[in-house]
């Protein structure tokens, strides 16, 4: 998923001027609008959201059978614009030759083309034949709809809020795995994760009086915060949260913008060679690749973990070393590190084309 959503997301971004006249013809995929909906994380947010993950958690812990229904359609609203958003460039393709791209008027709710229309229809049916069935392959595709949503929207600017934030979350998981049962005589993070929510249709039918046969045969919901894969056998469950992927995967989205300013650069520089320490071949290897490959080790080893276990294990406990210190020693090696940690890098110049993801 982070491998589909950092390559899915690179787009061409033209100068300013270019911009402006084909503003009307980009629609909902035009530079301006992506830049502005997107939430770059700074140093202050990526110390408290460790902070702010483990309230919610708590509420969810103590609270979770006054909140569930609430809970279970703001995930499944969410779920919903996510997919949608998922959808909407294959929805595109296959509007583009039979449709023009005008928007068509909804009054005060705004101004839609047919192929928004068509991929919000679409994840519309989706979750509700979720919602209906509770089966977990269509919780999956809602939960990578998430990911991949979370992945294009939000930013990480430098390597120092990214190793403040994968740190601090690394800490989150491993505490909330590992020693919550002390404090609350529970694993509050399993527990959260693998609760199960009221169906909102057999709350409403006992609400409405509906009958006893009206809504009663409708499942429990594992709400899509997390990825799931049954066993061989069938007996149970593995699942990966998706902060899981979509931590990482905010990385590799900087070191991705990062490999293309650094081409860019080298191009300008008419193939300036690196440090004279570093050889040719460890030059081309890029930034991307390497910490793409430690999340799969990684992820591979977290895997092996629990299996040998046989318990919960903390996802990040593997995937934030494995990603970062190989990231780390290689932009040190090959003389980034100071520029990565903490300088912005921006095309220099600005009718150039660059590459954003």
């Amino acid at each position: 998923v982070c491998f589909v959503s950092c390559r899915s997301l690179n787009m061409d971004f033209e100068n300013q001027d270019k911009e402006k006249d084909n503003s009307s013809a980009a629609g909902s995929f035009n530079g301006n609008s992506t830049n502005n909906s997107i939430q770059t994380i700074d140093s202050t947010q990526a110390l408290f959201l460790p902070i702010g993950a483990s309230v919610s958690l708590l509420v969810m812990f103590f609270f979770f059978d006054s909140v569930q229904v609430v809970f279970t359609i703001c995930t499944a609203v969410l779920a919903t614009i996510a997919f949608a958003f998922l959808l909407l460039p294959m929805c595109q393709y296959l509007t583009r030759p039979c449709s023009p791209q005008n928007k068509i008027s909804f009054g005060c709710c705004g101004r839609f083309t047919a192929a928004e229309l068509l991929s919000f229809s679409l994840s519309v049916m989706l979750v509700l034949i979720w919602v209906l069935t509770g089966h977990w392959l269509l919780m999956d595709a809602l939960a990578m709809g998430l990911c991949v949503a979370m992945i294009a929207f939000v930013r990480l600017p430098s390597l120092k809020v990214s190793c403040l934030l994968l740190s601090g979350l690394l800490i989150y998981d491993v505490f909330w795995v590992f020693f919550s049962a002390y404090i609350f005589n529970s694993n509050v993070m399993v527990k959260v994760a693998t609760q199960p929510a009221d169906n909102p249709l057999d709350v409403l039918s006992r609400k409405l009086h509906l009958g006893p046969n009206v809504g009663r045969d409708v499942p429990r919901l594992s709400l899509p915060g997390k990825l799931v894969f049954p066993s061989s056998t069938g007996s149970h469950f593995s699942m990966l949260g998706i902060g899981d992927i979509v931590m990482p995967g905010l990385l590799l989205c900087f070191v991705l913008r990062y490999d293309n300013y650094k081409k860019q650069a080298n191009s300008d520089s008419c193939g300036a060679p690196g440090p004279g320490n570093i050889s040719g071949r460890m030059q081309k290897v890029s930034y991307f690749h390497c910490t793409l490959i430690g999340y799969f080790v990684g992820l591979l080893t977290a895997t092996v973990a629990s299996r040998i276990h046989r318990a919960a294990q903390p996802a990040l406990l593997y995937l934030v070393p494995f990603t970062l210190l190989p990231l780390l020693t290689m932009a040190y090696l090959k003389g980034d590190l100071r520029r990565m940690w903490s300088e912005p890098f921006h095309s220099k110049s600005s009718s150039s084309r660059f590459l954003e993801v």
